[in-house]
């Protein structure tokens, strides 16, 4: 029996988030909205996602010894996460700089911070959680070298979620180990590089499958998603929504479909799910606060 139904490893940031009307080009000053600061960063959003929809969650992350990591801990706790595996101090906090503009679109760079000093001895360290989750989910905000030391340390029989944000080419050895691995457009054609032939999500999807992942899930935005696996390649359609602010969206569809792949659900299933929960969350501001229960998305 399994204590957690789901271990993330990844960062924690704050977000400070500026409304502007248009973004800016090279060397352009804009004028925005007030500035407003949320807990976020890729890890700690697929936490709080996990737990709002009633998975037991458990966060391995490092924050600073600061009032933005006080927040982002504030913030895991009174979602439910357990908090046990995050690490404080070493240096400062991360933070992300976002702009989102009217269509809700955003741009966004991240100072990594203590996220960086997440290291591979700090996973061997936190073996205890490994074995007692029954899905790991992570990303690339932290060092590539830490996200590896993941995977050999995962329990026999738990499974493996990779988002590669942002993206990156990837060893074999982690792709191997992915089932699934979740990439957008831009993700998949960073990690096939040369091999990005043909002009489909369906080909992506194929010429990644070939690269060694047991399973992979392109997201297409508001044209929905798909699955490949050995049992082929498969559409999920969209949820339509009027979008207020995208930041989170793939964070919540990669919560939601960990969550429901370790329930025992088929990819097809989990991913159709998720598109609900992803298309829930951009109809609100901010990433965390905009995540929904499963109640919400039970009613959707």
């Amino acid at each position: 029996m399994y204590d957690y139904d789901l271990l993330v490893v990844g960062s924690a940031n704050a977000d400070l988030v500026v409304g502007v009307e248009r973004r800016p080009g090279a060397g352009e000053t804009v004028l925005g909205s007030d500035l407003a600061v949320h807990p976020g960063g890729k890890g700690a959003n697929q936490a709080v996602a996990a737990a709002r929809l009633g998975a037991r969650t458990a966060l391995l992350a490092r924050v600073g010894d600061d009032a933005y990591g006080r927040l982002l801990l504030d913030s895991q706790r009174e979602a439910g996460v357990d908090t046990v595996g995050v690490l404080v101090g070493g240096a400062p906090t991360g933070v992300a700089l976002i702009t989102v503009d009217p269509s809700g679109d955003n741009s966004i760079v991240v100072s990594p911070g203590a996220n960086g000093r997440l290291s591979p001895q700090d996973v061997r360290a936190a073996g205890c959680l490994f074995q007692s989750s029954k899905v790991v989910s992570t990303q690339l905000e932290i060092p590539l070298e830490t996200v590896v030391e993941v995977v050999r340390n995962l329990a026999p029989d738990s499974r493996f979620v990779l988002n590669p944000s942002p993206p990156r080419p990837l060893p074999r050895e982690l792709l191997a180990a992915c089932d699934p691995l979740i990439v957008n457009e831009h993700e998949a054609k960073v990690i096939l590089g040369e091999s990005a032939v043909g002009d489909t999500p369906e080909d992506w999807a194929r010429i990644l499958l070939a690269k060694g992942p047991r399973s992979v899930v392109v997201t297409l935005g508001a044209e929905g998603a798909l699955v490949a696996s050995a049992e082929g390649v498969l559409r999920i359609p969209s949820v339509k929504v009027s979008a207020v602010d995208t930041t989170g969206a793939g964070d919540a569809f990669t919560a939601a479909l960990a969550v429901r792949l370790g329930a025992g659900e088929s990819l097809a299933q989990a991913a159709a799910y998720a598109a609900r929960v992803g298309a829930l969350t951009v109809t609100k501001e901010g990433a965390q606060v905009s995540f929904p229960s499963a109640a919400e998305v039970a009613a959707r």
